[in-house]
């Protein structure tokens, strides 16, 4: 159930009309507010949420249910405004499309997010298991890092994978492409580089130093540290 947060009935119609013709199901709310009471007795497996809603700024929607709930949350947005998609990121979105959109891009995007949040298959499920980097700790089965001096957080989803796929390969240039790890999202968007800033910024926090991950100007990205796991 894919559940669609906008007050513009022509833009809903738009992308209620674009899941149904690839067979997704849906609810329309045309305010935060009813979308926040709908969670609180069913959540969907992904949220399309506008930003401009009449009751409430969107990015207080997203702050209170990543406070709450873990489901995919993807921002359609006509606000062509870099600080507010690199907000909407670091608030926990997922990914964000901005206003007028083509109606596969809209679906790539939800594809892509989708499978982000399917539980893998257990032949081919990843052991848990614990990276230790740079006097950083991190636990691949809770996403829970923790710092030198002992200070605990969880990363969300869309982050742990991204450190995931730095650890299993530190000290080697991944591309955009790389790091996207084939999902249905063009080598030449530019969500992964607020990714890796956003990732960075959790480093950062304390004084620390998120220098580690450094950038290969025409190449990608590399974590430069050596990881041990266990």
């Amino acid at each position: 159930m894919i559940h669609v947060v906008e007050d513009d009935a022509a833009v809903a119609r738009l992308i209620t009309g674009t899941l149904e013709r690839f067979g997704y199901r849906h609810a329309v709310f045309p305010t935060g507010g009813e979308f926040l009471r709908q969670l609180r007795m069913q959540s969907p497996d992904l949220a399309i949420l506008d930003l401009g809603l009449p009751d409430m700024d969107g990015m207080e929607v997203l702050q209170q249910v990543r406070g709450r709930h873990r489901f995919g949350l993807l921002i359609a947005t006509g606000r062509d405004d870099t600080h507010d998609r690199v907000m909407g990121l670091e608030l926990g979105a997922d990914d964000y499309v901005v206003k007028p959109f083509e109606p596969r891009e809209l679906i790539a995007r939800v594809r892509s997010i989708l499978r982000r949040y399917q539980p893998e298959p257990a032949a081919c499920a990843q052991p848990p298991g614990v990276a230790c980097f740079a006097g950083w700790t991190f636990e691949r089965g809770t996403h829970r890092l923790v710092s030198p001096e002992g200070v605990e957080e969880t990363l969300s989803l869309a982050e742990s994978q991204l450190l995931i796929a730095f650890l299993e390969r530190p000290n080697q240039i991944l591309s955009r492409e790389q790091l996207l790890a084939g999902r249905d999202v063009s080598a030449l968007d530019r969500s992964i580089d607020l990714r890796v800033s956003r990732l960075r910024k959790r480093f950062e926090q304390g004084g620390h130093s998120g220098k580690f991950i450094k950038t290969v100007y025409g190449a990608g990205y590399l974590l430069a540290a050596t990881v041990t796991w266990r």
